[in-house]
């Protein structure tokens, strides 16, 4: 009996020994996954397309925060240094001050009240945040400084994309966003060869005249029209400037039914238009901790609240991704960065 006891206790010891060697190997495991993750955050945040996350990192590394450090300084909500005109200069460029952050963007309750014709900014940037999520909302009061850019010849087989960046560099605008969803095989398209119909300053640039799109595109006398349309329809009514992706969220003040689309909490990209005519071009961080998106039923609501009576849906998730004042201005979902896009919605300067 005893030998038997003995035997037991052993055995009990070598179980016991086998799971702590097991939790230590997981956490060893653990510490690599996240502190590779964090490493590749930082070179990301140093890229020469984010300027203001760059001069942060270089600020805590100088001054010896280390990498824990650098990420907070990074990722923290605190602004940059402002001027008395509430401009940022980060190296040679001036970045445009950002309109403060605004309460009374809900997902429930009424839209607030519009600001008079005289009291409206020709473009407003506003920041936003909310318990689940947060984001940009772009407001342009000029519909005519809404175009689409695309980034070369699309659909052919050495079509490739760009990234926006570069277009907006290229055609000298202010802010952009991106538009048409792409042919995309495991995760490697390289954005040349667009989903849907794309129409840029009047032009036919993919898609079918005799094929059905679910379009968001501008006229020329700058009214936002969306839902299903031929392409032969839209160049017809004088559409000048469309892309394609959809959902549309809202036609003609009316919420669309979003029964049968299942997208789940995901970032967001949108193009809408206020009954003043007022383009509002939404962007919605998603797939993070402190901002995880939203749903279809989600964004139609947040959508209408905030005073759209058109809108359609760009293309979401990982190519969700504005720019404005000469760099990237909010983050992406990939810790490998903003992808090469066949097209964007871009902003001219103020006339």
């Amino acid at each position: 009996m005893a030998k038997a006891r003995r035997k037991k206790k052993r055995k009990q010891q070598t179980s016991y020994g086998m799971i702590f060697l097991k939790i230590m190997i997981l956490l060893i495991i653990t510490w690599i996954m996240v502190m590779s993750g964090m490493k590749r955050m930082a070179s990301i945040a140093m890229k020469d397309e984010y300027p203001s996350a760059q001069a942060k990192c270089q600020q805590a590394a100088a001054s010896g925060s280390g990498i824990i450090g650098t990420l907070r300084s990074v990722y923290s909500d605190t602004a940059d240094p402002a001027d008395e005109n509430g401009e940022r200069q980060i190296g040679n460029k001036i970045i445009p001050a950002k309109a403060p952050e605004i309460a009374q963007i809900t997902l429930e309750g009424p839209a607030q009240a519009p600001a008079s014709p005289e009291e409206q900014p020709e473009t407003e940037m506003i920041e936003f945040s909310r318990p689940l999520f947060r984001g940009k909302l772009l407001k342009v009061k000029d519909p005519s400084r809404v175009y689409v850019g695309v980034s070369g010849p699309l659909g052919t087989p050495t079509s490739y994309g760009r990234q926006i960046s570069a277009m907006v560099e290229e055609h000298g605008a202010i802010a952009a966003v991106n538009a048409n969803g792409f042919i995309d095989p495991n995760g490697m398209g390289n954005g040349g060869m667009p989903v849907g119909i794309v129409i840029s300053e009047g032009q036919l640039c993919f898609g079918d005249l005799g094929s059905y799109y679910d379009i968001c595109g501008f006229d020329n006398d700058g009214k936002l029209h969306v839902g299903w349309m031929t392409g032969q329809e839209a160049m017809d009514m004088g559409i000048r400037d469309a892309a394609c992706f959809g959902p549309c969220l809202i036609k003609d003040g009316v919420k669309q039914d979003m029964t049968g689309f299942f997208g789940g909490y995901n970032p967001r990209t949108v193009i809408g238009q206020a009954e003043d005519g007022t383009v509002m071009i939404l962007l919605i961080e998603g797939r993070m901790f402190t901002s995880i998106g939203l749903t279809y039923p989600q964004l139609v609501d947040f959508c209408y609240d905030i005073g759209m009576v058109n809108a359609s849906n760009m293309d979401g998730g990982a190519s969700s991704v504005m720019y404005y004042g000469g760099e990237q201005a909010t983050i992406v979902s990939t810790l490998y960065g903003a992808r090469d896009m066949p097209n964007c919605w871009l902003v001219a300067p103020e006339k």
